[in-house]
């Protein structure tokens, strides 16, 4: 496939440091098992864009059956679903097509290639050095605004939770007006907490006032 068919743009910083929360995400063009994908496309709405090795490895595809089951969840929470790899469109569409006629199971998202590994090298999916083309299990929450609020790296052998990527995404969501913080293990109508904040910590210094759980939303 002609690298011509991928490009990136550097709109975070420097692509010698690694990209970090808060840092804008690279925009990109790429050809998709959907047709074309340009990312600034998503601005507006909430994206979690996740990079697996490689096609026809058992790992990424429980991974993909499992998101694609998630995957009516993941857009009532508000939230797209964007995969890549390096392999080529023609590997994806038969690899989707493998996993409809194995399992039963359609994907609904689009899986981006990546053959010049433009996009892969801009997130830091794949070190500047290396030789090998396969990218790590690297998952990224980006707000409406098109910035990264969170990111999730796995080697290739270690599968991702789909179920902990939703919770991510709803908790991410739950907590962008700035009036509560989630707990460990939240999950969404569950209680949250009170961001802290110098005034409370002044006007009550005893009890409960660093951790006070308030109504679930």
């Amino acid at each position: 496939m002609a690298a011509e068919h991928t490009s990136a743009t550097e709109t975070a910083p420097s692509p010698h440091r690694p990209l970090r929360i808060g840092d804008p995400a690279p925009l990109f063009h790429a050809r998709s098992t959907r047709g074309p994908v340009d990312l600034a496309s998503y601005r507006g709405r909430w994206l979690v864009f996740f990079s697996h090795p490689a096609d026809f490895t058992p790992v990424c595809t429980s991974e993909f059956i499992a998101l694609a089951r998630l995957a009516p969840r993941f857009e009532a929470a508000g939230f797209a679903l964007l995969g890549l790899s390096v392999d080529s469109l023609f590997a994806h569409v038969a690899w989707l097509r493998a996993i409809r006629e194995a399992f039963g199971i359609d994907v609904p998202f689009p899986v981006i290639e990546d053959p010049s590994m433009a996009i892969g090298r801009a997130y830091g999916m794949i070190d500047q050095a290396a030789q090998d083309s396969s990218t790590v299990r690297a998952s990224y929450f980006i707000d409406p605004n098109g910035i990264i609020r969170a990111m999730s790296w796995y080697p290739m052998t270690v599968g991702r939770s789909a179920d902990e990527m939703l919770r991510l995404a709803a908790a991410l969501k739950r907590v962008e007006a700035g009036d509560a913080v989630t707990p460990e293990g939240w999950q969404p109508g569950d209680p949250v907490l009170s961001p802290l904040s110098e005034e409370t910590a002044l006007s009550e210094p005893a009890g409960d006032w660093f951790c006070q759980r308030i109504k679930g939303v």
